[in-house]
């Protein structure tokens, strides 16, 4: 046996051996608490919520946990009647809010039958959206604060360091004049245009924002909603919060208002579905995954789109098209999937794999209904991919369009000479100053010269005209319509629906509804989603991929280290360094705070 599988089955070994999970509340051994009779679910959101299902510690296949599974969660609850109340841990996570507002809406409508409140360490701007508008009582604990303090987005600018100081040659070229993806590398601050762009979206936003707030916090003032941070006490003073307590205290005194004899955790660490089976994984490892006898299929495309495997770092491996076409095509073949919901959480990425995706899309729209949700953003190349959908529906807070193309590299070559390394190409043909330029032209070591410029950028207007040829062809609307919405520019999701971008508001849940009614099924027909199932098998079979990661994946990893911020642009602009020159990215390394 190899050490590798020793270590492997090891590991299973001591997973299959360990405990179950405790009781809501216990410390040490099993809780007091009955095990029958009415209950409070508790929906444990503290680690946060994730587009994919985690994995499992072995990567046999995805665990539980996702977005579509806690969606799941909360639709059976519905049905549930030793459930005689809901309460929503929320801890210190950072949701973003389009996924905010969706729970909200989802707890909003369970709050009609049952008590459904929510519990805080820790409030931002999303988390306190989500509980405003979807808990009828609020508690934060004594020591955490509401950070409830207006939305805006952090641009960073790298030139100066990397061209003045640093010394290196930053080329980049882009199509769309609000486009701005290469305006991190190229100046010291956004031109007018591309704040123009962010500023209208991020208006958009706020007022989606807003709304919901207010909706679920009458004394609360639109100044009080944006002029924090407060302490849990101030928070409550200016209405935005019903009580300060600890996790336990609110439990208990939702148990006494529901009339519950206990409380158990249904989704989030702790609960049933956290732990999985190691033995039901290493089947699906094996065998393949599959969804069964659910004729909706939910797939997730979350993170920078890429060609081969240049995946995105902190974001479930981004979306790899020779993968996820694989997985399109096999969906578009299957005659018990009547119809499929794609999940779109992405800033972009690789021209061509936003190409070939948009490709696989639109044959399995032919065969069957493929309905997209957009999660916080389906940005540039995730547009593109969103716009082979039958039917496309966004969140009011979610970012859409980015409708352009960028390209170029960094040269470190001239850097390099002032600490005394020099470089020469040497053409195979002799005779042509440019053959050197030319040859170079993916070198980290070279610049480009101005030939090579003119060539790349002929290259990249023709991928533009191409993106919106296929977003016309994909959402039926005449191409001088896409046009007017292009150039790069960002939109919010209402301002989407308008401009003929996106069909309706809504989230995953309202997508999966809409698949059901165009596959002709019923309303309670079941969904699964499907996952990929190859890692352990892979890992296995071809050895420590750790000494073979690409460029782009080292890259990403050095950026989540330094600055978490500036992932999500690292990640967009990341398949430069996999030598994929020409991107439908992210304008900018956009947090929506």
């Amino acid at each position: 046996m190899s050490r590798r599988f020793f270590g492997v089955a090891a590991l299973a070994c001591a997973l299959v051996a360990c405990e179950g999970r405790a009781r809501v509340g216990s410390s040490g051994g099993a809780s007091a608490e009955p095990t029958r009779g009415p209950e409070v679910a508790v929906l444990d959101l503290s680690e946060g919520v994730s587009e994919r299902p985690s994995s499992s510690v072995l990567s046999l296949s995805p665990g539980t946990g996702s977005w579509t599974q806690l969606l799941e969660a909360v639709s059976a609850l519905r049905g549930n009647n030793q459930v005689r109340g809901v309460l929503v841990r929320l801890g210190t996570a950072r949701i973003g809010l389009a996924k905010a507002a969706e729970i909200a809406a989802a707890l909003e409508a369970l709050g009609q039958r049952i008590p459904v409140w929510c519990h805080a360490d820790e409030m931002g701007n999303a988390t306190a959206y989500l509980a405003a508008k979807g808990c009828a009582r609020v508690w934060v604990s004594p020591g955490g604060s509401v950070d409830a303090i207006g939305i805006a987005a952090q641009m960073v600018y790298f030139h100066k360091l990397l061209a003045e100081e640093i010394g290196l040659d930053v080329d980049f070229l882009q199509v769309g004049k609000y486009k701005g993806a290469e305006e991190p590398f190229t100046r010291d601050g956004p031109s007018d245009e591309a704040r123009a762009s962010l500023e209208t979206t991020l208006a958009g936003v706020r007022s989606a924002w807003l709304e919901g707030i207010r909706a679920g916090r009458h004394a609360a003032t639109e100044t009080s909603i944006e002029d924090g941070p407060y302490s849990a006490p101030g928070a409550k003073d200016r209405g935005l919060i019903d009580d300060v307590g600890y996790f336990d205290e609110a439990r208990s005194a939702i148990e006494k208002e529901a009339h519950a004899v206990r409380a158990e955790v249904l989704w989030g660490p702790g609960s049933d579905a956290s732990e999985g089976d190691p033995i039901a994984e290493i089947v699906h490892a094996i065998a393949g995954d599959s969804v069964g006898q659910a004729p909706v299929a939910v797939v997730v495309a979350a993170g920078a789109i890429s060609t081969e495997g240049e995946g995105a770092f902190g974001q479930g491996g981004g979306i790899v098209a020779r993968h996820l076409v694989s997985v399109l095509s096999r969906l578009e073949k299957d005659d018990d999937i009547k119809a499929v919901v794609l999940r779109i959480d992405s800033p972009g990425g690789s021209a061509l794999a936003s190409d070939l995706l948009w490709h696989a899309l639109m044959r399995l729209r032919a065969a069957k209904p493929l309905v997209v949700s957009v999660g916080e953003m389906a940005a540039s190349g995730g547009y593109y991919m969103a716009s082979a959908g039958s039917v496309v529906f966004a969140d009011p807070s979610s970012i859409v369009g980015s409708i352009g193309v960028v390209g170029g590299k960094v040269a470190a070559g001239h850097a390099l000479e002032r600490v005394g390394v020099f470089a020469d190409t040497v053409p195979a043909k002799t005779g042509d100053r440019r053959a050197a330029a030319r040859a170079a032209y993916e070198s980290v070591l070279s610049p480009w010269d101005d030939a090579t410029r003119v060539r790349l950028m002929e290259t990249m207007q023709s991928i533009y005209g191409l993106f919106l040829a296929r977003i016309a062809e994909g959402r039926g609307i005449a191409r001088e319509r896409v046009a007017a919405s292009a150039e790069g520019r960002i939109f919010a999701g209402g301002e989407g629906k308008s401009r003929g971008l996106v069909d309706e508001l809504g989230g995953l849940s309202d997508a999966i509804a809409r698949a059901r009614v165009l596959a002709g099924l019923p309303p309670d027909a079941r969904f699964a989603l499907v996952r990929e199932a190859a890692g352990f098998l892979q890992e296995l079979l071809q050895g420590d991929t750790s000494q073979t990661r690409g460029k782009s994946a080292q890259l990403l990893e050095s950026a989540g280290t330094l600055a978490p911020e500036l992932v999500p642009f690292v990640a967009s602009v990341a398949p430069i360094a996999a030598h994929e020159p020409v991107l439908c990215s992210m304008p900018f390394a956009l947090t929506v705070r």
